[in-house]
Formats: C-alpha cells, sequence, structure tokens
C-alpha cells in the first residue's frame, strides 16, 4: 500500500489520535471545523408547496401567479428560509399568500429542479387546520379557485407531478380526513 500524503496507515492512525486529542482538550475547534467544511459545501436553495385538496379528494385548491406568466396557475409555495423546516415553509406560504391556515402531513415529493442549478423542490399533502376558511390573497396572487383534478388548468410540470403524487397517496391511505385523522394518531 502506498503512502498517502507521505504517510503511511501508522502514521495517519497518529495523525488521527492527535485531531482526537485536539477535540477533546478543545472542544469548541469541532465547531470550528464544521463550519469551515459547510463553506466548502454547496449552497442549495429549496422551494416547498403544498397540495391542498378538498375532503372528498376531487378538487384541488390552486392559485394564479402574478409573476408566474408562462403557467400562471399553481399550487401555493415558495422558498424555504434560512433555517426553517420544509414543513413549516409550506405553512407559512400558505398562511402568507393566501390567508388559510393549513397542516403540512407529510412530503410527497422530492426533486432536483433542472432549470435552477443548485436547488430542490419539495411537496406536501397538507389539510385546513380548523374550521372552514375565507381565502385572504396577497400581492402575489391574482385569484384561486378549487379545480376538479380531471379539469387542471396548464400547469408547471413539476406541480401537475405534486397532484399526481398526492391522488397516489390518498388512494393508499384513503380521503384526506382519513389521512389526516391517521397523521394524528400516529397511523402513518
Amino acid at each position: 500500500m502506498e503512502p498517502i500524503n507521505g504517510l503511511g496507515p501508522a502514521g495517519r492512525r497518529r495523525w488521527h489520535k492527535r485531531v482526537a486529542w485536539l477535540m477533546q482538550r478543545f472542544p469548541w475547534s469541532g465547531l470550528l471545523v464544521q463550519r469551515g467544511y459547510r463553506l466548502r459545501q454547496p449552497r442549495v436553495t429549496i422551494g416547498a408547496v403544498g397540495v391542498l385538496l378538498d375532503g372528498a379528494g376531487e378538487q384541488v385548491f390552486l392559485v394564479e401567479h402574478v409573476l408566474h406568466a408562462e403557467y400562471p396557475w399553481g399550487l401555493p409555495g415558495g422558498w424555504i428560509g434560512r433555517g426553517e423546516n420544509p414543513a413549516q415553509a409550506v405553512e407559512r406560504e400558505f398562511r402568507e399568500e393566501t390567508g388559510l391556515h393549513v397542516r403540512a402531513l407529510r412530503p410527497l415529493l422530492i426533486e432536483c429542479t433542472p432549470q435552477l442549478r443548485a436547488h430542490l423542490d419539495t411537496v406536501f399533502l397538507c389539510v385546513l387546520d380548523g374550521e372552514p376558511q375565507t381565502a385572504r390573497l396577497s400581492h402575489e396572487l391574482l385569484s384561486c379557485r378549487w379545480t376538479p383534478l380531471d379539469a387542471l388548468p396548464p400547469l408547471v410540470p413539476f406541480h401537475r407531478k405534486a397532484i399526481r403524487a398526492a391522488q397516489r397517496d390518498l388512494a393508499r391511505c384513503g380521503a384526506v380526513e382519513e389521512a389526516a385523522e391517521q397523521v394524528q394518531g400516529g397511523g402513518l
């Protein structure tokens, strides 16, 4: 076996023992190493959208975005903030964009976005949180509507894929209310 960086196996073990001793003696040095390592890692942005289906799972809640010219209709969502949990980001985006309080039940889909370098998109199945609510649209949206699943407008391919994933999930788990009850009861 050839030495790596001029060190044979015995030399590497000695080097590892020295590093371990330093980490034990100065625990804060581990944080410095982690931060230095993270500076060298690729930066990734993450988007989060939610699929909100009606109680029967026959209609999906869609919004018309101001800034999306080619496919104005789509799912509510946005980018995850620094240190934010993806499920919390979906719930926040729903609240900010539509005024609706939802609960993100579970992730349905995670994909790399081919159009954006170093970007992931996540999708969560959502349910309304609490009593029936009225939407109040933000400045980012023109309108919203419940749309039958068999009459969807042109959508970004990822949103169409997300809706299909929600349909498959509900076919496996049952109606939206049943899925929410299973999550609350720890069944899923």
